[in-house]
């Protein structure tokens, strides 16, 4: 196993000896920089797992130093700064600036042991992370979809050419068509991919909360509010922020809305200060937005200003090419998450999946199979145990639909919704398109009903 490596700047030939060799007596690697800029370039060159550097050089000072290998490194390795005794002002600057900790000359070396231990564990951290978030990032990806439909191609050619950009962008598309999917993609695959991914769903707010989730709250702006609360705007500062369902946000919010995007200032609710916001923000919605302008619900400049760039889903049913690999990673990905083991899947099964309509697109997809998955009674995939909630066979249309006797039109109401419920394997999204209802009012009813879902 190798041993950790230090890095030490220090310009003063004595005192970089004595370090030289009490960092090599506890069992590390050390490389000996004698200025400010040999450091820079022998951390470009060999990178280190800490940075020991002292604040005074002769050429560039070591906040500088600190500053240049931040940079390079996205500020993983951890840096302790060397100050003079009673130098209390140099050793908080450096701090502010981003050191991990401080020593103050002359060492001593239990505590330079310590903390470089300590410096060490961090580092180990720090890096970790960083692997697992590039491994987050690559799942995003748009590399990583199934693309074998022209259409799909077309979709992932647009989002790695528009992840590189800093546009707003509006995805359309049918519910469970992958819009956040996408709106992930665009943040994994570009510049902002280091900063926050924050993701609101308009339709999952009622109005004043909505206002607070997106802008913020200062405390006794309402009821509650008993501290200041950032919103949004302000948690995915250099980031990105998604909103899902724009077309379901209220008109004060699009007004609101359309300040942001003109001047890039908000105000928290309650507050008077205005301040800057620095996101991309991506939007999403299964709405027909032009016709809601037609018609009064949504404003046109908002939408001019949210669709610089659009981006338009196709539905499932018009990717025939990628229904079966799509098919195939649900199935493996549904196994992984439920401990079970399909050995074979009949050729039948497959071609059931292709001749679906697939109204709720992608999402109904991966909720049957997850399901097949689930209640296999062995190791292989049945097509006659496949439930799909397919078009009505001829016999069945042909038959008149009556009102049930005795049944009130609350029951009757609840009956249909439990049902088609049951059906999407409680999806209540899914359920909300079929019905032609929003998923807020879903859930209400769910809840007025008590139902199990």
């Amino acid at each position: 196993m190798n041993r950790p490596c230090i890095l030490l700047v220090e310009d003063d030939v004595d005192h970089g000896q004595s370090l030289l060799e009490a960092i090599a007596d506890l069992d590390y690697g050390v490389r000996w920089a004698k200025t400010g800029k040999d450091g820079v370039e022998a951390f470009r060159q060999k990178g280190a797992d800490v940075m020991l550097t002292d604040l005074v050089l002769p050429d560039i000072d070591g906040i500088e130093v600190m500053r240049r290998v931040r940079e390079m490194d996205q500020a993983r390795t951890p840096v302790i700064m060397m100050t003079a005794y009673g130098s209390v002002d140099s050793s908080v600057r450096a701090m502010k600036e981003g050191a991990y900790d401080y020593l103050q000359k002359p060492l001593d070396l239990d505590d330079l042991q310590a903390k470089l231990s300590r410096a060490l564990e961090a580092a180990q951290l720090r890096r970790r992370v960083a692997q697992l978030n590039e491994e987050a990032r690559q799942g995003w990806s748009a590399r990583t979809w199934v693309a074998e439909s022209p259409a799909m191609r077309e979709i992932v050619r647009q989002t790695l050419v528009l992840a590189e950009t800093n546009a707003t962008v509006l995805i359309q598309g049918e519910s469970g068509t992958g819009k956040e999917l996408v709106a992930r993609a665009l943040h994994a695959d570009g510049p902002r991919a280091e900063g926050p991914f924050v993701a609101v769903n308009c339709a999952a707010f009622a109005e004043s909360l909505l206002e607070s989730e997106l802008f913020g709250h200062e405390k006794g702006a309402f009821t509650g509010a008993a501290a200041r609360r950032a919103g949004a705007f302000e948690r995915a500062k250099g980031g990105t922020l998604f909103l899902d369902e724009i077309g379901d946000a209220p008109p004060p919010v699009q007004v609101k809305l359309l300040r942001v995007l003109e001047d890039r200032v908000i105000t928290r609710v309650g507050g008077e200060e205005a301040f800057q916001v620095d996101v991309r923000l991506i939007s999403a919605t299964h709405r027909d937005l032009a016709r809601q302008v037609e018609e009064g619900a949504f404003r046109q400049d908002l939408l001019y200003r949210l669709q610089v760039v659009g981006i338009a889903l196709p539905p499932l049913r018009r990717r025939h090419e990628d229904i079966r690999p799509l098919a195939e990673r649900f199935v493996a990905l549904a196994q992984q998450e439920h401990g079970r083991r399909i050995q074979r899947i009949e050729a039948e099964w497959f071609s059931r999946l292709e001749a679906h309509t697939w109204p709720g697109n992608i999402r109904e997809l991966r909720n049957v199979i997850e399901a097949a998955v689930v209640t296999a009674p062995g190791d292989v995939l049945e097509a006659s145990r496949l439930q799909l909630n397919g078009p009505r066979s001829a016999d069945r249309r042909e038959e008149s639909w009556r009102i049930p006797d005795n049944m009130t039109l609350e029951e009757i109401e609840k009956q249909i919704l439990e049902t088609a419920l049951r059906k999407n394997h409680g999806n209540r999204s899914l359920t909300a398109e079929q019905l032609g209802l929003s998923r807020r009012t879903i859930q209400r009813k769910i809840q007025e009903y008590n139902l199990p879902f």
